[in-house]
């Protein structure tokens, strides 16, 4: 089994940063993917950013330029470091790592964007 705990959510301001951060806890030996989506109202759950490798991260088109992933293998931890964010960022942001084929969740974490 797998563990994801998900930290940094919150209020920000139009234009504003945040940092979410995920820790995997359990069995994580073979880790391969780690990853964030988010949820908006009404709306259905859509990738934001993917991390396999330093050098293999995919971005959702809305986020590309604003929003960065990071991976530490050493501490089975993700970071999404969220720039800019507007109010169409607002949503809840699920943290999710794949191992083996077998993909898990935290519980999610709330962004909320506004003045």
């Amino acid at each position: 089994q797998v563990r994801l705990v998900e930290s940094g959510g919150g209020l920000v301001q139009p234009g504003g940063s945040l940092t979410l951060s995920c820790a995997a806890s359990g069995n994580t030996f073979r880790i391969y993917s780690m990853g964030w989506y988010r949820q908006a109202p009404g709306k259905q759950r859509d990738l934001v950013a993917r991390i396999i490798s330093d050098d293999n991260t995919n971005y959702a088109d809305s986020v590309k330029g604003r929003f960065t992933i990071s991976r530490n293998n050493a501490k089975n931890t993700v970071n999404l470091q969220m720039n800019s964010l507007t109010p169409e960022d607002t949503a809840v942001y699920y943290c999710s790592v794949t191992i083996l084929g077998t993909t898990f969740w935290g519980q999610g974490t709330q962004v909320t964007v506004s003045s």
